[in-house]
């Protein structure tokens, strides 16, 4: 077994060698929560999920960290009078909870909040100083900054040159006295405060009263619970320069060896632009989730490779459904005929599939061996071969699990269909049934006919078997 992935510092693909094979680290870059998800980060959050859910199949154990955002400008532009900056945070926290559990997306094993870990990005900002990478400013303002010219590695992730590097912060108009930057590309580890920033987003240091800068909490977060070292830092492609780049700079200046492999996630792009809230191009992910199965959601963002592009449409749903139609038509299938739990979500893995998700998480690939083994699951129905189809059964439930997509999962059966529309689609549909087997039984072959044809005509199938008729929505 030899898990490649695609690391960003080194521009290639590299194979995975945890620092623990017992335990892989990652820390994965959580939402600024000044506003509600769109779709974007369901799809960023569920291509780590993919990845952690095959790095526990490989490996036992994976300790995940996915941090909430909850101090920032954007944070406090937001709040109102009547909702402060920490009851939105909050409220909107949950937002992306519910988003990210509809969807199938596991809890991370730690979630810490930025504000909960002030203490230790001081301590971090004091190792910076102390080693002189990092500088108050000289204006009063109570500012602190990361000196990049003295860091000579900075750039190195994203393969750019302190020159080259586009201006992360505006420079202050000139004012008497001294400016607070030393030079333009410097980023803030800590702010002071400002006139008319709430008194309660505001904490003490040895600088002055103010609070973290954006880049500083992730690398104080990540080093508070993975350590100093730890295997895989993730997030979205947008995320490389400034944050990531900062991050490294920073926690590497420090003295920490920090992330061992950079994985970026593609963006959801609407008409080739990247899907933001600052562009005003987003779906919000409730009104997807409204819309849609959430398997069908979880289907349609897995489909393409994480690291690609992804433009959603209407074609990108219905697509989905028709696919996870077909899977789920031969599993209810298979299952008549091997009878008991048709549990076997813990059989092996093809070879083929473990292969394509070994090679870079390849999920197209690895979706294509799940339908062909769907196809051969039916040619062995459709021959009788009891123990093709079982073989077929288990090998399908096992990689739909691996995917989180399986449908006879108790996650997908409690959140799928509504249980009352699905109970009376089913009373429907058997009263049919049950008027065709008796024009059956009258030999009143035409009636039987236009019985069949009506219900063909809704989009259900029907498959007689030696103990009954039963239905199943077409794939």
């Amino acid at each position: 077994m030899t898990i490649r992935l695609h690391d960003t510092r080194a521009q290639e693909l590299r194979d995975f060698v945890p620092l623990d094979p017992s335990n892989v680290t990652m820390y994965v870059c959580g939402p600024t929560v000044q506003s509600g998800p769109h779709i974007g980060h369901v799809r960023a959050a569920l291509s780590f999920d993919l990845l952690r859910r095959w790095l526990q199949l490989r490996y036992g154990r994976v300790t995940f960290v996915r941090n909430v955002t909850d101090i920032d400008d954007k944070v406090l532009a937001n709040a109102t009078d009547a909702e402060p900056w920490w009851g939105l945070a909050y409220r909107m926290e949950q937002e992306f909870s519910a988003a990210y559990a509809a969807v199938g997306i596991q809890p991370p094993t730690y979630e810490p909040r930025a504000t909960a870990s002030i203490p230790q990005m001081q301590e971090l900002i004091e190792r910076l100083i102390e080693r002189g990478h990092a500088y108050p400013a000289a204006d009063g303002s109570g500012d602190v900054y990361f000196d990049v010219r003295s860091w000579s590695a900075y750039g190195e992730l994203t393969h750019q040159s302190v020159d080259a590097m586009e201006v992360q912060e505006p420079v202050p108009e000139p004012v008497e006295g001294p400016r607070g930057k030393r030079n333009p590309q410097d980023f803030a580890l800590w702010k002071g405060t400002k006139p008319g920033e709430p008194a309660d987003a505001t904490w003490a240091s040895p600088w002055g009263a103010g609070r973290p800068g954006w880049h500083i909490e992730c690398s104080a977060m990540a080093r508070r619970y993975l350590g100093d070292e730890f295997d895989i830092h993730g997030g979205g492609l947008d995320l490389r320069f400034p944050h990531h780049e900062n991050e490294l700079a920073q926690s590497t200046a420090a003295g920490d060896a920090f992330a061992r492999y950079w994985v970026h996630n593609g963006l959801v792009t609407v008409d080739g632009q990247k899907m933001s809230k600052s562009l005003g191009n987003f779906t919000l992910a409730a009104d997807v989730l409204g819309q849609h199965d959430p398997l069908v959601v979880r289907y349609a963002l897995a489909a393409a490779h994480y690291r690609s592009s992804l433009d959603l449409s209407d074609s990108s749903w219905s697509e989905a459904e028709a696919a996870l139609g077909r899977i789920r038509t031969f599993l209810e299938r298979a299952q008549r005929i091997v009878g008991g739990d048709g549990g076997m979500a813990t059989g092996s893995l093809p070879a083929s599939f473990a292969s394509a998700m070994d090679d870079d998480l390849g999920v197209p690939q690895a979706l294509a061996v799940l339908h062909e083994t769907v196809r051969a699951g039916n040619a062995a129905l459709d021959r009788g071969d009891a123990d093709e189809v079982r073989a077929s059964l288990s090998a399908v439930r096992a990689m739909t699990g691996a995917l989180g997509i399986d449908p006879f999962s108790p996650e997908w059966r409690a959140s799928g269909s509504d249980t009352k529309t699905t109970t009376a689609l089913d009373a429907l549909v058997q009263a049919m049934i049950a008027q065709r087997a008796q024009a059956r039984a009258d030999k009143d072959w035409p009636a039987a006919d236009r019985i069949r044809d009506a219900i063909g005509a809704a989009g259900i199938t029907l498959e007689d078997t030696p103990d009954g008729t039963h239905w199943s929505i077409d794939g």
